[in-house]
């Protein structure tokens, strides 16, 4: 191989190989841009929730809140398909096998542009559909179909950045999808302020303002993989679909999808739930939403390093190392879960108010925050295994579970609830930590009865065995090669 191509593809390079060294550490520098990062995506709707909650009206904020479980629905079916490349690049990865490697990356991107297209057309098409499942307060409707239809018609370039940043973090490298999340916040913080201020355009300001900053972030992360100096680096010119990638891909993506995306379109149902209890309680469950999302943030920051961990090392058959790593992702997710609830406790009021003023609002909000957070470190076992197994290559036993649980359960605890029992907010919120409990259960039961470290997507007869960057993949010869 040429020094050229060596230097190009192991130079002074962004990616980290997590089979050796400390395990600690490596789930540690991982986790923690992850989790700044995500801070910042979550920042999106938290700071338009928060402009619409302060300057526009209070029917504004209860409708962008009301939105969340549609944009999740179609989103999380993305997410799905973009967790399986990650998987499959981190094992071939993990294997150096960086031809394959190359492929996934040319076939992920692709996928991408077709879905994004796909998804433009489906999610204005079915927003008045989607609206009137939820029972969608008349007096909220035009500022949530607003809402809705701009945000799916700007919806490529978050499902750009997704993927792009996915492909960035299975080869060990959150950082720089860090940088562009900072800058991608700041700039649709900033188009918010003068969109609802200065314009004085409401939903529709804060909307346009998000979609402009996901275009950017886009666009940032597909530069970045394009000058890439190893071997994720994109091409245009080799832009189509490799059958066996694809193929691995949808293994590992496809039960990811439907488990996100009926996981979140059950929650349309979850909301028409709420929403009878009218607007006040609509907007407390909004504020609750939105802090809900930052305290899930450190178990799926930590979530996500083990399933890049287990990849990896899997990857390259160590699967004493990927078990150990398990553990410790374990530990780190529930100590930081633990230690964040305690603030939310004590100001749950307080934090409510951020997002909303209105003392009913606040009391409805404070409610549901002291109800629900205790029952977080729930959250920690199913999302860590299941991350695991899905890092491993099982994609299917996680879907089955969390399908069962967040939505066949949920729903019959909802009904049941809601029509023979007691039909009051505090026993329809507790239907989260009651299928939380049964997820986490069973998921504990099938990790520590099964081999799920047998599922590898890696060819061991196509396996380097590469001490150091003399051998890898030749960017030129399009093929595996030594020096």
């Amino acid at each position: 191989m040429s020094t050229a191509v060596k230097k190009r593809f192991h130079g002074a390079r962004r990616d980290v190989d997590m089979t050796q060294g400390s395990i600690v550490r490596h789930i540690i520098t991982f986790a923690l841009p992850l989790l700044v990062g995500n801070i910042f995506q979550q920042l999106y709707n938290t700071v338009d929730s928060w402009v619409v909650g302060n300057y526009v009206s209070n029917q504004a904020f209860a409708a962008v809140g009301n939105v969340g479980p549609i944009m999740n629905t179609l989103i999380g079916t993305f997410m799905g398909l973009s967790a399986g490349a990650g998987v499959v690049i981190s094992q071939y990865y993990g294997a150096k096998q960086f031809d394959r490697v190359q492929d996934t990356v040319h076939t992920a991107i692709f996928l991408t542009l077709i879905m994004g297209i796909a998804f433009t057309g489906i999610g204005i098409a079915m927003t008045p559909f989607m609206l009137s499942l939820m029972k969608t307060p008349a007096e909220v409707l035009p500022e949530a179909t607003t809402y809705l239809r701009i945000y799916f018609s700007g919806i490529t370039g978050l499902m750009f950045y997704n993927i792009g940043s996915g492909i960035m973090r299975a080869v060990g490298d959150s950082q720089r999808p860090f940088y562009f999340l900072v800058v991608s916040a700041v700039t649709n913080t900033i188009l918010d302020l003068v969109f609802v201020l200065v314009f004085k355009m409401g939903v529709e300001g804060v909307a346009l303002a998000t979609i402009g900053a996901q275009f950017l972030s886009a666009a940032l992360v597909i530069r970045t993989l394009m000058r890439s100096d190893n071997c994720t680096k994109l091409h245009l010119k080799k832009l189509r679909i490799h059958g066996e990638m694809l193929k691995k891909i949808l293994k590992v993506g496809l039960p990811a999808a439907l488990q996100m995306a009926v996981t979140s379109f059950s929650n349309i149902f979850v909301q028409g739930y709420i929403n009878q209890f009218g607007n006040d309680c609509m907007s407390g469950w909004t504020a609750y939403a939105k802090i809900d999302q930052f305290l899930l943030l450190p178990m799926q920051s930590v979530s996500l390093a083990g399933t890049t961990f287990v990849g990896q090392n899997l990857g390259v058959g160590d699967a004493k190392r990927a078990k150990k790593g398990i553990s410790i992702t374990m530990l780190i997710s529930v100590a930081s879960t633990a230690v964040l609830m305690i603030p939310v406790l004590i100001f749950a009021a307080q934090l409510v108010e951020f997002f909303n003023d209105k003392p009913e609002v606040i009391q409805y909000g404070s409610m549901l925050l002291r109800l629900i957070s205790p029952f977080y470190v729930l959250c920690c076992v199913n999302q860590v295994l299941a991350g695991a197994l899905r890092g491993a290559g099982d994609s299917r036993t996680p879907m089955f579970i969390m399908l069962g649980s967040f939505v066949l359960f949920r729903q019959i605890y909802l009904y049941i609830m809601s029509n023979y029992i007691s039909n009051t907010i505090r026993m329809i919120a507790l239907g989260y930590p009651a299928g939380w409990l049964l997820c986490s259960t069973i998921t504990l039961i099938y990790f520590f009865c099964s081999k799920w470290e047998k599922h590898r997507l890696v060819d061991d007869g196509k396996k380097i065995m590469a001490d150091g960057p003399a051998e890898a993949f030749d960017e030129d010869a399009g093929e595996e090669s030594e020096a």
